[in-house]
């Protein structure tokens, strides 16, 4: 029964996922983490970061490995958790694939019409929104400790937190190697 929902809830997410992968994030989130609860903020946290640092689109590695962990937390077999992946990456692509097969010719005729240009640019602080929320809901303490739980690991995070912006958006430093160096950072002030 979890394929049929997992089906059922990755389609929804790639029917209504406006803005790519990280506006798909929140969607994904909300409905693995808080309305299913197939998996933990901290395991979202690890797909998060592990869809960024492998090649492809983040929500499609994001959907793969929220079908496999879901499944694999539900107790079934590693084959089942791999069709899990396939089923959860199948349903999120499906919509896009359906919607883009239809419209594309009607986009290409009316794209300059001006109620297609208004919709687009209402879409856009949108898909702006989506992404801030998905930031937010990535700041929880399984992610940045607390003051009151572990200052270090928390003034740590905090730290890394604000480097990282800085160093991609003000430095222009290349996001792989932000990550890279976020990395050896946390080991090194962590562990």
């Amino acid at each position: 029964m979890i394929f049929f929902y997992l089906f059922l809830t990755f389609f929804e997410i790639g029917l209504f996922g406006f803005g790519g992968g990280y506006g798909m994030l929140s969607l994904i989130q909300h409905e693995t983490v808080e309305h299913w609860h197939w998996i933990t903020a901290a395991e979202f946290t690890d797909i998060v970061a592990i869809s960024q640092m492998t090649p492809g689109p983040i929500g499609i590695n994001s959907a793969t490995y929220c079908g496999y962990t879901a499944v694999k937390n539900a107790g079934y077999s590693m084959p089942m958790a791999m069709l899990g992946s396939l089923t959860s990456t199948v349903a999120l692509v499906l919509p896009s694939l359906i919607l883009m097969v239809l419209i594309s010719r009607l986009f290409m005729r009316y794209m300059h019409h001006p109620v297609v240009e208004g919709v687009f640019r209402t879409l856009r602080p949108a898909v702006v929104g989506l992404l801030a929320a998905a930031t937010l809901l990535l700041m929880t303490p399984d992610n940045f400790s607390t003051p009151t739980s572990d200052p270090w690991q928390f003034g740590v995070s905090c730290f890394l937190f604000v480097a990282a912006f800085i160093g991609v958006k003000v430095m222009h430093i290349n996001p792989i190697r932000m990550i890279l160096y976020c990395a050896f950072a946390g080991l090194v002030l962590l562990y």
